[in-house]
């Protein structure tokens, strides 16, 4: 069995909607909405409203060596974005693991 729930987003901008009841997770590329909301309910013992998700591919990069020109490309990723039901919440800082 994969791990659906990778780690937890901390930024600004999550911290904001933090207020609003939506948290932000990266996930399993390969996961979909309801194992998502499964893991975030099994971790957490709260109920989800609703999940949006992102993926992002990984970005070229290219980078230049004495030896000449190499390109790389970075880590595609998946983002879920959790709506908890209204008077729930998560302390992430606590369960960060």
């Amino acid at each position: 069995m994969r791990q659906v729930l990778i780690k937890p987003l901390i930024t600004e901008k999550m911290n904001i909607l933090a207020e609003a009841g939506k948290y932000g997770f990266i996930v399993d590329y390969n996961s979909n909405k309801i194992e998502i909301t499964k893991a975030v309910e099994e971790k957490f013992d709260v109920k989800v409203v609703d999940v949006n998700t992102i993926r992002y591919d990984g970005k070229t990069k290219t980078q230049f060596r004495k030896a000449g020109r190499f390109t790389g490309k970075s880590a595609r990723f998946k983002k879920a974005i959790i709506t908890l039901e209204k008077g729930q919440k998560i302390d992430l800082f606590e369960q960060v693991q």
